[in-house]
C-alpha cells in the first residue's frame, strides 16, 4: 500500500488557495490524495452570476471537482453543512463523520487549517481545524465512535501556516511552521486550479500579487504525531515515512 494524504477544508477553493501545492506535489510523487470539504460555499461574498444560494452552491461544487482534478486529487467529497454556520454544528456528530472517513480512507498524513482561521481568519476554517484535529485523535481510539469502522491512527497531523498576510484583511495569528514546502515545481498548477473557481474570480484577482510574490512556498506546522518526536524543521510532510 502506498502513502495517503487527507486534506480537510471548509469551502470550495480552500483546497487550492491554501493547500494546492502540497496536494499537487503529493500527486506527482504517486501519493494518493483525498480532499474532504464540509460546505458548498453558497454564502460566499463572490457569487458570479448565481441567482440564489442554491445556484451558487451548485456552481461551486462543479468548480471544486474541476480544481481537484487539476491538482491530481484521487478522491474528493463535499458534505452538506451550511457555509458560514459551522460554528453552530453538533460538534460530536460532525467530528464523527470525519472519524468515519479517516477510518475508511486510512491516511498517513492529515492536513487542515490552524485555529487562526487561515489567511482570511474565517470562522469556518477555525471550526474545520477543531473538527479535523479532534477526528485525527479520535479515529485511533477504540472507545470513540465504535460504530464508525475499524480504528486507524494517521501518522501526522499538520496545520497550514503562512509567512504573509492579505491586504485589507484582519491578519491571522499563525503558529510558527515546522515545514517549509517548496512548491515552485507546481506553482502554476496551483494557480490554474484556483482560476477554475470562476465564481470566485474577484478573489483570484485580488490575491494574485501576493501569490506571485510569496507563492513559491507553503508552510505547515506539525501539531500531532503517532510517535513521540522532537519538533524540527522539515521540507517534506512525509519525511521519514515509508
Amino acid at each position: 500500500m502506498g502513502l495517503k494524504l487527507m486534506c480537510v477544508v471548509a469551502h470550495p477553493d480552500d483546497e487550492c488557495f491554501a493547500f494546492g501545492g502540497a496536494l499537487a506535489l503529493a500527486a506527482e510523487r504517486g501519493i494518493e490524495t483525498y480532499v474532504l470539504c464540509l460546505t458548498d460555499g453558497q454564502a460566499g461574498s463572490y457569487r458570479g452570476d448565481a441567482k440564489s444560494g442554491e445556484e451558487l452552491g451548485a456552481m461551486r461544487r462543479t468548480e471544486f471537482a474541476a480544481s481537484c482534478e487539476a491538482l491530481g486529487v484521487a478522491r474528493h467529497e463535499l458534505l452538506d453543512y451550511h457555509d458560514a454556520r459551522l460554528e453552530f454544528v453538533n460538534f460530536s456528530e460532525a467530528a464523527g463523520r470525519l472519524v468515519e472517513r479517516m477510518r475508511q480512507y486510512r491516511p498517513d498524513v492529515v492536513i487542515t487549517f490552524g485555529g487562526d482561521g487561515g489567511l482570511n481568519t474565517h470562522p469556518d476554517h477555525m471550526m474545520v481545524s477543531a473538527l479535523a484535529t479532534s477526528a485525527f485523535h479520535w479515529s485511533g481510539q477504540t472507545k470513540r465512535y465504535p460504530d464508525k469502522g475499524a480504528v486507524h491512527q494517521a501518522q501526522r497531523l499538520f496545520h497550514v501556516s503562512t509567512n504573509f498576510f492579505l491586504a485589507g484583511r484582519f491578519p491571522p495569528k499563525p503558529i510558527p511552521w515546522t515545514v517549509n514546502l517548496d512548491i515552485r515545481s507546481v506553482q502554476q498548477k496551483k494557480a490554474a486550479a484556483f482560476r477554475l473557481h470562476t465564481s470566485q474570480m474577484p478573489l483570484v484577482e485580488q490575491t494574485k500579487t501576493e501569490f506571485e510574490k510569496f507563492g513559491v512556498e507553503e508552510f505547515y506546522t506539525l501539531v500531532a504525531a503517532a510517535e513521540p518526536e522532537p519538533a524540527r524543521q522539515m521540507t517534506d510532510l512525509f519525511e521519514g515515512l515509508a
